[in-house]
């Protein structure tokens, strides 16, 4: 694992001097983009007859379970670190439309992508079934908190904007996990669980989850508030989210509502009252410096596993359908309620189209199609969540800049 970990770093360094160096693309979309040329290139050169190239990278690729990889290792630091820099006092004053966007808004899309995809593929004669194609609504529904956050910083839109957007996108990651958990279950077994099980694993996952967090978070508070050593307490902080994501996973509650939680407390509360100026410098440059890492080691990933996914024209077109239909349940759970309600909402005349096109998905969606069991509908269900996060970052990504200026600058008359 350590030699994987090194080769990974090596290469995620590598393209991100030749991005930075050369192309002069938005970082983890940058880096996104040459390592998904490289794969499209040894996917060439496999189909060309050179299979001694092609071979040691796909052996190496196999290697990497990138589930545990991001579920268990990457997503905790990466959801901690989000939250770190929220502003709890702003998510608090617009907490209806983001609870409302991040659980309604994720089992309305996931019903509406799931029924449309299933009707699509059979079209097509591609047969997978009901519940596979809703467990595929469930894992694509969600928006990256990471690709989000990576794009906002890049773009100077209104705080009120930002809030909801990244609100959204930390909550509604743990609400997709239960969904999938669920829908996953009954595709296996066949069997609808009792409302009973179903209320159960809601409470038990979502309730326990928000807990631990609460919990870790005023046990990292009182140590943070009980020493100042900036080297101490920024272990402190890595220990407690590595710990608390383990905890989590021990408990079988969502380790990413215990994360984002515990990112709140100790962003808002710890760095106001618990650290001193001199800690709060070096807290905020460490995971800082682990989120631009991880970041672009992520979407480095997303790119070499192409090279893994079997493609056809068939999926191609799939996945085109796919995108549309995201494309569209995102405007209808999303876009829609906030355009009749922008006023509502205190948000800038435009928002909706900004929350509609900035629904990026990334990292999560793929860890969880690629934890599917071996068979038919994990192939056909992995190359549509590709062809997803494919556009998503790089048709949506790169032109969310000119959407925000269009749509929230220009309708506002917001000068720079």
């Amino acid at each position: 694992m350590f030699e994987v970990a090194v080769i990974c770093l090596c290469i995620t360094a590598v393209l991100a001097y030749i991005n930075h160096r050369w192309v002069g693309l938005p970082g983890t979309i940058g880096v996104m983009s040459i390592a998904m040329l490289i794969s499209l290139c040894i996917v060439g050169m496999h189909h060309l007859g050179l299979g001694e190239i092609s071979v040691p990278a796909m052996a190496f690729l196999r290697g990497i379970d990138f589930s545990i990889v991001v579920m268990d290792g990457m997503l905790s630091l990466l959801l901690f670190a989000g939250a770190l820099h929220v502003d709890i006092s702003q998510l608090r004053s617009y907490k209806w439309p983001i609870l409302g966007l991040a659980v309604i808004g994720t089992m309305l899309s996931t019903l509406i992508v799931g029924v449309c995809t299933y009707y699509m593929l059979h079209a097509a004669g591609l047969s997978t079934s009901f519940w596979y194609c809703m467990v595929f609504g469930a894992l694509i529904s969600p928006t990256d908190p990471v690709a989000v956050q990576g794009v906002l910083k890049q773009y100077k839109a209104p705080d009120s904007l930002n809030v909801v957007i990244a609100g959204e996108s930390l909550f509604n990651d743990g609400v997709s996990v239960v969904l999938f958990s669920l829908l996953l279950g009954i595709a296996i077994k066949g069997a609808i669980p009792q409302a009973g099980d179903i209320s159960w694993l809601v409470l038990h996952e979502v309730g326990g989850g928000l807990a631990l967090g609460m919990v870790l978070g005023a046990v990292l508070y009182f140590m943070l508030r009980s020493i100042d050593n900036y080297n101490v307490e920024v272990m402190l902080t890595l220990a407690g989210v590595l710990g608390g994501y383990l905890l989590a996973k021990k408990l079988h509650v969502s380790g990413p509502l215990a994360m984002v939680v515990t990112g709140l407390l100790i962003g808002n509360h710890g760095r106001d009252t618990a650290m001193s100026d001199t800690t709060r410098h070096h807290v905020d440059l460490f995971w800082e410096l682990v989120d631009e890492i991880l970041n672009a080691v992520l979407f480095v990933l997303l790119g070499l596993e192409i090279i893994l996914l079997t493609l056809s024209w068939t999926l191609f077109g799939m996945s085109v359908a796919v995108i549309v239909i995201t494309t569209v349940a995102r405007w209808l759970t999303v876009g829609l309620p906030i355009c009749l309600a922008e006023r509502r909402m205190r948000l800038p005349r435009g928002a909706w189209k900004v929350l509609t096109w900035g629904g990026l998905r990334g990292g999560i969606s793929v860890a969880l199609a690629l934890s599917l069991p071996a068979g038919p509908s994990r192939s056909v269900v992995l190359a549509l969540t590709y062809g997803v996060v494919i556009f998503s970052m790089l048709g949506q990504g790169l032109t969310i800049g000119r959407v925000i200026e269009k749509s929230i600058r220009t309708e506002n008359g917001i000068k720079e």
